[in-house]
């Protein structure tokens, strides 16, 4: 009877899990109470040590909260209950996707939107780059930077190399010059 709770509680949360891990934890808090699994002090706690894990914080509470109630079992229903739900709608779209991936107007369209990806990266390396705002001064770091950088763009573009290549090629170079 308890993992059938765990189960449908975290199903129904992966159903309605909009906004993020951090939106659904008074969802989380609710059926925990609801159905006595921690205390107030124990669920923060429980949450506490899932935002500080690796990965989704609702997950991590789910498998933690399962763990808690009905240990191992538990912890692997809940993981199921709450990540099953994101599972089923991303089958569905990969489907839909699969059938029309070939369409002229879905490769016009991916193909329109490299460019503006591109200009997103480009943009966050920038912004990231100079981020306290500090005048742009040429080192001799900066310039053997921005050399490999054209370096590697150079090989993949001219001579299509393996991107995996130039990306170890590129941390050799930068491991020996800096």
């Amino acid at each position: 009877m308890l993992l059938w709770q765990l189960f449908l509680s975290f199903l129904k949360i992966g159903f309605s899990s909009f906004g993020g891990g951090y939106a659904v934890i008074p969802m989380i808090q609710y059926e925990s109470s609801r159905y006595g699994w921690l205390t107030d002090a124990q669920f923060q706690s429980t949450v506490s040590l899932a935002g500080m894990s690796p990965g989704p914080i609702a997950t991590n509470s789910a498998t933690l909260i399962g763990y808690e109630t009905a240990g191992l079992t538990g912890a692997i229903v809940a993981t199921t209950g709450i990540v099953l739900p994101s599972l089923i709608v991303v089958i569905i779209i990969a489907a839909f996707f699969y059938r029309i991936h070939s369409n002229r107007w879905v490769k016009s369209s991916f193909y329109g939107l490299r460019p503006i990806i591109t200009g997103l990266i480009a943009y966050a390396a920038i912004h990231f780059g100079l981020s306290n705002h500090a005048e742009v001064v040429m080192s001799c770091t900066t310039l053997a930077t921005l050399l490999i950088g054209v370096a590697a763009f150079w090989a993949i573009v001219k001579y299509k190399l393996h991107p995996l290549m130039v990306i170890a090629g590129s941390a050799v170079i930068g491991i020996v010059l800096f």
